[in-house]
């Protein structure tokens, strides 16, 4: 898999979803598939837009214990989605068991990344709230670190610490980086972000965008100028 723009399909139904890809006529853009749409849509969602040809990142962000996120990715691996989350914070022995419920009989599995910290956290949040008096780019190489070591094959960081990310981990450990704005676009309510020409540079392997995209005026001529400065 090469780099690649992954837009945040953030609806709250089934209907808006598929409308909006309707648009992209004779494009198939990769999607993302987080909380509020499948909480809404269930995984009858994921089911239509794989069958349309869509590749997909199922970001559900698992946490909990072992045997429980196990069960729980044994039960999505029937979905064919392309890449699924949870939280690195859960521990390797979480990650490990992740791994082995997301595992299908025949040894296959959707590539598997682990969510650091979320780019709406800056370092006085990860002081203050969290209690984390570690940097916040170290407490991401950790978490990272401990990925691989957990058998995973990526992160969710900001593009902030993707090259970093690599340089711990890999070049072939792969880098899912949202918080991806243009240069004239608000920032909302991200606080580590980048221009996807600034995440090519940096090395990012996939950028996930949302509203920038979603909420714009023209999605389809937002989504190719992503892809023009990220991958071209």
């Amino acid at each position: 898999m090469g780099k690649d723009v992954i837009i945040a399909c953030d609806f709250s139904s089934a209907e808006e979803t598929l409308s909006f890809l309707d648009r992209f006529t004779g494009r198939k853009p990769f999607v993302k598939i987080g909380m509020e749409l499948f909480y809404s849509a269930g995984p009858e969602i994921v089911r239509q837009i794989k069958e349309r040809g869509h590749r997909i990142f199922l970001d559900l962000k698992l946490h909990d214990i072992p045997n429980t996120v196990k069960k729980a990715m044994a039960a999505l691996s029937s979905l064919d989605v392309d890449i699924c989350n949870l939280h690195a914070a859960g521990g390797s022995a979480m990650m490990k068991a992740a791994a082995e419920g997301l595992t299908r009989p025949d040894g296959t599995r959707p590539l598997l990344i682990a969510v650091t910290q979320l780019t709406s956290i800056d370092q006085k949040t990860l002081e203050n709230e969290l209690l984390i008096e570690k940097p916040l780019d170290r407490v991401v190489m950790s978490y990272a670190k401990n990925a691989v070591d957990s058998g995973l094959d990526g992160v969710v960081c900001s593009p902030l610490e993707a090259k970093k990310v690599h340089e711990t981990c890999g070049s072939s450990f792969l880098t899912v980086t949202p918080g991806i704005r243009f240069a004239d676009s608000s920032s909302d309510d991200q606080k580590r972000i980048m221009t996807p020409a600034a995440a090519k540079a940096e090395g990012c392997d996939y950028i996930v965008v949302g509203r920038v995209i979603t909420a714009a005026s023209d999605p389809v001529a937002a989504y190719e100028r992503c892809c023009a400065e990220f991958i071209d």
